[in-house]
């Protein structure tokens, strides 16, 4: 049975698409959905109005996602015995999720958008692809192996987060949500399904709600010279509906998701290429926030899988085999260009062979189809919705929170601004700070509050940690010493190498844990990590951060043996040292260089 995804943004996620049997038909519903809309004023509405659902929610989510699913708990749940009545409007087949298709199961509900992507990178360790060809599977076999793994991971999240909402009462509802063309934001118009947009004598339930918050999510963007089929040439959400196993990729795109992607897929046995068009490969990262020598490292370690990084160059155009070719490897031609177009330089390569193509070249938020305008909701131009430091829209009883409010584009901050909605909606006052910390976050640095809008969060390095799910990962929080010396402070740094405790020297040798600090103080100001277990480490610097302590105060620590942890430490030791540290990550970066090089004679003889 096949799983039709559709390209339709009415409602719902980051597109995704995670399954075998897939059909993939793109619709341009778009346009004439608002058509509709345009001609369907607050009295013709009733003429096609199904059901008026009868309760009146004091809130509406629309997108089922980990941002929309944990806000229609908390509000459920309620603070203080302040429990609401709430309905989760989703449309998982319009948002292109996981679906179910022998039992109609939504497989993606709750989940992140990267949720694929993180369980393939996992499965990636696990399953030793090269092991398996060894033993004379087949490839489909080798494939089917892979999915199946991130699809039961997907079915053990889904599950448990239907529980949840049954258990708190929440009220699921499947169909895809829109505002009404008359202006009026106290209700929700439902279809029943993507086509029925189409049809003038359309039959539609109608949500009241005191309240409504938009969690919608994001898609990649699509540069229009890419022909994107979903089948060979893919984005880095329809990559999920890939169905055989890559012997060699290409991949456009210099940030996290296209390196998260392409150590994947070298871990999965493909020869990867990652085409960037910067000349300087760790630029891009920096310009997200990691620091130097972590955007280093991770570069390093791309080059060192055996990543080959074609710089300053773009693709110009593609040689794709026709559909009915029964050989799905006949290759695709990509033919390079330099970066704004004209010839590369001499001696470098003009054109690539690969079994797929993928784009990872950034996200715009999914309102689309939402029929904001209609609503009297703005948007900036990308069509990201505006919002205050509250999340509130241009219409006061109108929400939204995570990427459809625009970046940072992370689960994380977008569940923390469903909480700051929701403290506004359920009248409970948000913690407040002091002003004289600069870990404060309430609009920019040394305010009191919390604030999570995308100005906010954009302008202070002490809202929340980063976490890259790269492999190995890298996070961090906080300032960097570039940034804390931009602010008049006199900034330093600690470093240590994971080979330098007992435990990075043994089970993994690469990676570095930094900490800046305040040569006055000795206060520590920000933690930037590349290494195993990055994601998980920075909880701990962000709350040493937090807690105003010192290079003296982690100096003074005993720390677990055989434990990560240890590099803090080590590391502020060496903010004591500087000289001696250099020379002890000296020699041990020797001696980790003679490891490295005799572990690739091995795999290699």
């Amino acid at each position: 049975m096949f799983h039709m995804i559709l390209d339709f943004t009415l409602v719902g996620r980051r597109t995704r698409q995670l399954t075998v049997c897939v059909l993939l038909v793109t619709f341009s519903l778009l346009t004439n959905s608002d058509a509709f809309l345009a001609r369907t004023d607050s009295a013709q509405l009733q003429r096609y109005i199904k059901a008026t659902v009868d309760d009146n929610y004091d809130l509406a989510v629309i997108g089922g996602g980990i941002v929309g699913v944990q806000a229609a708990l908390l509000a459920a749940q309620g603070k203080n015995g302040n429990k609401k009545k709430v309905i989760l409007i989703d449309a998982p087949r319009a948002s292109a999720m996981l679906m179910n298709e022998g039992t109609g199961e939504d497989l993606s509900l709750g989940a992140p958008s990267g949720l694929f992507s993180k369980a393939l990178r996992d499965t990636g360790k696990r399953i030793k692809v090269s092991t398996l060809r060894g033993m004379g599977l087949r490839e489909d076999s080798v494939w089917n192996e892979i999915i199946n793994s991130c699809v039961d991971l997907a079915h053990s999240n889904a599950d448990d987060m239907r529980r949840q909402l049954s258990q708190a009462g929440v009220t699921v509802m499947e169909g895809f949500a829109r505002f009404s063309d008359s202006g009026e934001t106290d209700r929700i118009v439902v279809h029943p399904d993507a086509t029925s947009v189409f049809d003038d004598s359309v039959q539609v339930d109608v949500v009241p709600a005191k309240n409504i918050l938009i969690a919608t999510g994001s898609k990649p963007f699509r540069p229009l010279n890419i022909p994107f089929d979903g089948k060979r040439i893919f984005d880095s959400d329809s990559i999920n509906a890939l169905k055989f196993l890559p012997k060699s990729i290409a991949i456009t795109g210099s940030g996290i998701v296209a390196m998260e992607f392409a150590k994947i897929f070298r871990n999965l046995g493909a020869e990867v290429t990652l085409i960037i068009r910067d000349q300087v490969p760790r630029n891009a990262l920096m310009k997200v926030g990691l620091d130097k020598d972590v955007s280093a490292m991770l570069v390093a370690d791309l080059m060192r899988s055996g990543i080959r990084i074609q710089k300053g160059a773009q693709v110009k155009s593609f040689s794709v085999p026709p559909e009915a070719s029964e050989n799905i490897r006949a290759p695709i031609k990509i033919y390079l260009e330099a970066n704004g177009g004209g010839a590369l330089p001499t001696g470098t390569p003009t054109e690539l062979s690969c079994d797929i193509y993928l784009a990872a070249v950034g996200r715009t938020p999914n309102t689309a189809g939402l029929n904001l305008q209609g609503a009297g909701i703005d948007v900036d131009r990308y069509g990201g919705v505006l919002v205050d430091d509250c999340l509130q829209t241009t219409q006061p009883n109108v929400y939204a929170a995570g990427d459809v409010v625009g970046r940072p584009f992370l689960a994380s901050t977008g569940v923390a601004q469903a909480q700051a909605a929701l403290s506004r909606i359920l009248g409970v006052d948000s913690p407040q700070c002091d002003v004289s910390d600069p870990t404060c976050v309430q609009n920019g640095m040394g305010q009191a509050g919390n604030s999570f809008d995308p100005a906010s969060l954009a302008s202070n390095p002490f809202a929340f940690p980063t976490g890259v799910w790269t492999s190995p990962e890298a996070a961090f929080y906080g300032l960097s010493t570039t940034q804390a010396k931009a602010l008049g402070v006199d900034a330093s740094e600690g470093m240590a190498l994971y080979a330098e405790c007992l435990r990075g020297r043994v089970f993994s040798p690469n990676g570095l844990l930094k900490l800046v600090f305040d040569r006055k103080t000795g206060r520590v100001l920000g933690v930037h990590i590349c290494g195993d277990d990055a994601c998980e480490l920075i909880h701990y610097g962000m709350e040493i951060v937090k807690g105003r302590k010192t290079i003296n105060d982690l100096v003074g620590s005993v720390y677990s043996a055989v434990t990560f942890h240890e590099l803090y430490k080590i590391a502020a030791e060496a903010a004591l040292d500087e000289d001696g540290a250099r020379k002890r990550r000296a020699a041990a970066g020797k001696a980790l260089a003679a490891r490295n090089r005799q572990v690739r004679d091995q795999q290699s003889a």
